[in-house]
């Protein structure tokens, strides 16, 4: 009896150290996901005081008239 419950508290101990360190990674996951977040409201402010500086929104462009700088 004494070994399985000293077994069962080495897991629960190893349980608790993987939870913390899941909750760590999940944190930093978030703040990464708030700075990209970020950086995109960003981006796509700069995107319409571009087009506002043009004089209205810009023609849709394809990808296929972006010629690479190779060709």
């Amino acid at each position: 009896m004494e070994d399985r419950l000293t077994e069962l508290e080495i897991k629960l101990s190893l349980t608790e150290d993987m939870v913390e360190e899941l909750n760590r990674t999940v944190f930093r996951q978030q703040e990464q996901i708030d700075l990209l977040q970020e950086q995109l409201r960003f981006l796509y402010r700069q995107i319409q005081n571009a087009d506002e500086g043009n004089g209205g929104p810009a023609e849709p462009r394809s990808l296929r008239d972006e010629i690479p700088p190779h060709y």
